[in-house]
């Protein structure tokens, strides 16, 4: 079955050499005023990449949202392939390097108040209620009700934390979720048509954008998202850790909030 695209052929035509491709792109535009967050953030968001989906992506698996072409994968850990695993790891990458290598607004002076945090964690929190009520609902709403519930916490933590920041580099956000999110959904659409994974009609909604299941494009902007959100706010963290830390845990990093200010002066 030589005319079968496998995953690991998918990734070395269409993810690695995207990624060789931001990596040269930010080489060349060197804006070192992100280098000290990728270099800290993108291990961090790689490894919980891995944490938090790999539960999640093997239940999924497990309930028949998705299967794979025979003959398409190498082996499996769990339920999940390893070019699976393979993927959270170089779509993390991915994103983090894209943004940046983007410009981006200073975000020194952003400051949230107790207020907006709030607002941040129920936003969140509806689309938590949202997504479980679709996963219990079954059927055709199972697979996007996952996306949402599964998304929810994360978003949680990270619109509490600084939803703000998010509005005033919105330009780099929306630019560094947008392109990759496109990209990812042409070339998922590629494989889902050569047969290298096959999207249950069970529990997806039959609803397709430019010929994708709208589930599949969600989870590419989310999974996205959570990324990009990371990066912006680690850098206002560096950029203004006096504003970025809530009070109540002030006190507890005194020292490293003081040797944060010193920097970002």
């Amino acid at each position: 079955m030589t005319d079968v695209l496998t995953y690991v052929v998918f990734h070395l035509l269409f993810v690695v050499p995207a990624l060789a491709a931001v990596v040269v792109l930010r080489r060349v535009r060197g804006l070192d005023e992100w280098t000290r967050t990728l270099k800290v953030g993108t291990p961090v968001v790689v490894l919980l990449a891995v944490a938090y989906t790999t539960p999640w992506d093997n239940y999924l698996i497990s309930r028949g949202v998705w299967t794979y072409g025979d003959g398409t994968v190498f082996a499996r850990v769990w339920l999940a392939p390893i070019e699976e695993y393979a993927f959270f790891v170089l779509q993390s990458m991915l994103a983090a390097l894209w943004v940046g290598s983007l410009g981006i607004v200073d975000v020194s002076t952003a400051r949230i108040s107790r207020r907006q945090r709030v607002v941040g964690a129920l936003a969140a929190a509806a689309v938590t209620a949202l997504g479980l009520a679709w996963v219990l609902q079954g059927g055709q709403t199972l697979y996007l009700g996952a996306i949402l519930a599964w998304a929810g916490p994360v978003l949680g933590v990270q619109w509490a934390f600084g939803w703000p920041v998010l509005v005033r580099a919105r330009k780099t956000f929306l630019l560094g979720v947008l392109a990759p999110t496109l990209y990812l959904c042409v070339v998922d659409r590629i494989a889902i048509e050569a047969g290298v994974w096959i999207i249950s009609e069970t529990y997806t909604t039959g609803v397709f954008v430019l010929g994708l299941p709208v589930e599949e494009g969600l989870f590419f902007l989310v999974t996205n998202v959570f990324v990009v959100q990371s990066l912006v706010l680690l850098k206002w963290v560096y950029a203004a850790p006096a504003a970025a830390v809530p009070a109540p845990l002030r006190r507890f990093v005194r020292l490293k909030l003081t040797r944060g200010e010193s920097v970002a002066r």
